[in-house]
């Protein structure tokens, strides 16, 4: 079947992140369910956060044609699923560290691979970037706030069951043809390939790097343990569910609006704005429990996550179009992969160990942002 390319683009965000709206909020409710402890949960989480980045570092740099994007996101796409049902096949926690290595593998790759594809298009053809990115947020909306119900009506089990079925979803739809495949042209003759080391000679992109995995980093409590944190307050799964939608839907906004909110602002700007919100929102999600300011929070989501992220893309694109995939993949790798990594079994342990106070892992983040104020990138170039 042939359908528009940035219909295709906009159906792989939001399959993609329909299946993460599973398993990022819901994840370690599932985990706590079959029996795992707090600290073992922010191994488990750690650990596949590391495979995230094992798979952002070095599989996305594999597709050196921007012509092979959608091959590799329909092989990545089949290995996801396999490793999905793999959940179902145990829960021995050393079976599910090889099951949460092997899915996180290979299912990180598809969000970079899928942006360079999104940056291979926009050279062929005009679109907006923020308007075809918001179906994935979309879709996190749509999902997370179904799987609270369901959670809160199955029990655990539905949660797992639910990841497999996206992954399936998120197969069937890689495997639809576009109507304008990407490009290869983008590998200028005679041009050398940029490594990561040559990448990070550049005193400008080693600092974008640190601040982004600062900011980035900085999520770690959230998205391994608010949702455990909320029902320990004595929320209801489908209240937890709804308050991971309001967050996202205060993403899907500001996609939506982007062009027209930050038309002239650079990435150093944005990132600044984005530091500023991490250190309000994490202060405020560690002081209070109140749904009054977990809504603020939430909302405050589209400041850490989504500006930092605009950002980013933002950094990547004004750079050479031989610099585009590996820095993707450098940024997807550490932002989201290594620094997370780290950080979630760091704030499991900690979680474990002060029963009476969890709110200090959320402290914790967001001293992150602060030194995220001072070593932003000096760029000044607008895209």
């Amino acid at each position: 079947m042939v359908i528009p390319s940035t219909r295709w683009l906009a159906i792989d965000y939001f399959t993609y992140f329909f299946a993460y709206s599973i398993f990022l909020p819901f994840w370690s409710i599932w985990l706590k369910g079959e029996g795992i402890d707090a600290e073992m949960i922010g191994v488990l989480l750690g650990i596949g956060l590391g495979a995230r980045f094992l798979g952002a570092m070095f599989i996305t740099p594999l597709v050196k044609e921007p012509s092979k994007l959608i091959i590799a996101l329909r092989i990545l796409a089949v290995l996801s699923f396999i490793f999905s049902v793999g959940f179902a096949l145990g829960s021995h926690w050393a079976w599910l560290l090889f099951v949460m290595i092997g899915f996180n593998l290979f299912f990180a790759p598809m969000v970079p691979l899928g942006d360079s594809l999104a940056g291979a298009w926009q050279k062929q053809f005009t679109f907006d970037y923020g308007k075809i990115r918001v179906w994935g947020s979309i879709a996190f909306i749509i999902g997370s706030s179904l799987m609270g119900y369901l959670a809160g009506v199955w029990g655990h089990k539905s949660i797992m069951v639910a990841l497999v079925i996206s992954c399936a979803a998120l197969l069937v739809s890689t495997l639809l043809r576009p109507a304008i495949m990407p490009s290869g042209a983008a590998k200028v003759e005679g041009q050398a390939k940029v490594s990561v080391k040559q990448l990070i000679a550049d005193k400008n992109v080693v600092r974008f790097l640190i601040c982004v995995s600062l900011l980035q980093g900085a999520h770690a409590a959230y998205y391994g343990f608010a949702s455990l944190f909320w029902k320990e307050a004595g929320y209801s799964d489908l209240v937890i569910g709804n308050l991971w939608s309001l967050g996202v839907v205060a993403e899907v906004i500001v996609f939506t609006l982007s062009h027209r909110l930050f038309r002239r602002w650079s990435a150093r700007n944005l990132l600044l704005l984005s530091a500023f919100c991490g250190i309000v929102r994490w202060g405020l999600m560690g002081a209070f429990t109140a749904l009054p300011v977990l809504i603020i929070v939430q909302i405050l989501h589209s400041g850490t996550f989504t500006v930092c992220h605009l950002a980013a893309m933002r950094f990547i694109s004004a750079r050479k179009e031989s610099e585009i995939i590996p820095l993707q993949a450098v940024y997807s790798a550490l932002a989201m992969g290594g620094g997370l990594a780290i950080l979630t079994i760091v704030v499991g342990f900690i979680y474990e160990r002060v029963p009476t106070h969890h709110g200090v892992v959320f402290y914790l983040m967001a001293l992150l942002a602060v030194p995220a104020l001072f070593i932003r990138p000096k760029v000044t170039a607008q895209v």
